[in-house]
Formats: structure tokens, C-alpha cells, sequence
């Protein structure tokens, strides 16, 4: 609303200049591209990750399958580490251990792999992902972590348009307050040598 009634006290003022007027229209178009174009900016890539991560998850949950691994045999070192075989995160608690599994194409496999934390014995089982060979992977992503990215990144693209409108602004002032400068030194230029005297016609 102050940019809207700058504009207007602009509109017939005789002190207006025209790089006056500029500034007032760019701030205008500033405002409304941070209230419409950067929040749109935003949306769209949000939006579009999301639905590209979403067609990910699907794609790993087609892909990866859990299975049940029995541990076979601990490790001499029980302080080794992996990944832990629930989280897509790794941790330094996970032990790596012999075990056994069957894959869901029928085949055997016997394998160090990565234990969540520690504590096991011989015989206990634990959940793993394989793909459909039998190899371990990691867990696939689940459809919350893949919206929270998407949101993320939705708005880091929103604050990333909104900064650069602003910055676009600001560069275009700066180019009118050097305009004004220019002016006003050419002005000066012209009167300064006749300030003050008789009959200058001052």
C-alpha cells in the first residue's frame, strides 16, 4: 500500500523525476513478484521433486524387499560398523556379523552383514533389505522423508526467488541513484560557475 500511494503522490508531483517514478514502479513489480512469483517459484519445485521422489519410493519398494537374516556367526571385533539395516542412516553402533538368508528368489546366502547395534548371539535374527538377488541394500525411502525433501527444497526455491527479485530491486536503484548523481553533476557543472553573481540570471 505505501508503494501504491507513493506512486500516486509521484503521479502529477513537480518536483517528480522520471527515475522517480522508475523506482516507484520497480518496487511495485518487486512486491508483487515476491507475493505471487516467488511463493508460485516455490510451489512448482516443490511439487515437481515430490512427485519425483514419490515415483523413487515406489520404484525401491518394487525393488527391495525385507527379509529375515540369522546370524550365523559374531565377528572376533564387535566393534566394527556398518549400516544400520533399518535406517538409511549409518551409525557406528551397527556390528558386522555373519548370517544366512534366504533371497525372494529362492536362493541361499551367507554374508557379512550389518546388524542394527549390538548384542547379538548366534542364532537371533534381525530384518535386512536385499534386492532380488539376495545382495543387501539399504532400506528404501519412505513417502514422509520424500515430501519433507520435497518441502524443503520447495521452500529454499521460494526464499531463492524472493532474494534474487530483491536483489534485481536493489541493483536497479543503485543504477537510478547513479543516474540522479550523473544529472545532477552535469547540472551543477553548468550552473556552479555562475552561482552568486550579479546579472547570472540567479
Amino acid at each position: 500500500m505505501r508503494v501504491i500511494a507513493g506512486l500516486w503522490r509521484w503521479r502529477r508531483n513537480p518536483l517528480r523525476r522520471t527515475t522517480d517514478l522508475a523506482e516507484g514502479w520497480a518496487t511495485l513489480v518487486a512486491a508483487l513478484l515476491l507475493l505471487l512469483a516467488a511463493p508460485a517459484a516455490g510451489w512448482l519445485c516443490g511439487a515437481l521433486l515430490d512427485s519425483s521422489l514419490q515415483q523413487t519410493v515406489r520404484v525401491q519398494h518394487e525393488e527391495r524387499y525385507p527379509v529375515t537374516a540369522v546370524i550365523a556367526a559374531l565377528p572376533k571385533d564387535r566393534r566394527a560398523a556398518g549400516f544400520d539395516g533399518d535406517s538409511p542412516k549409518e551409525r557406528s553402533a551397527d556390528t558386522r556379523v555373519i548370517a544366512t538368508w534366504r533371497a525372494v528368489d529362492g536362493s541361499k546366502h551367507k554374508s557379512a552383514v550389518s546388524a542394527p547395534l549390538s548384542g547379538w548371539r548366534t542364532g537371533d535374527s534381525f530384518r535386512i533389505w536385499t534386492d532380488a538377488h539376495g545382495t543387501q541394500v539399504k532400506p528404501p525411502m519412505d513417502a514422509g522423508t520424500a515430501r519433507l525433501h520435497a518441502a524443503l527444497a520447495g521452500t529454499g526455491a521460494a526464499l531463492a526467488a524472493g532474494l534474487l527479485i530483491e536483489g534485481g530491486r536493489r541493483l536497479f536503484v543503485r543504477r537510478l541513484v547513479l543516474l540522479r548523481h550523473r544529472r545532477l553533476d552535469r547540472a551543477w557543472a553548468e550552473v556552479g560557475p555562475d552561482w552568486g553573481r550579479t546579472g547570472a540570471g540567479s
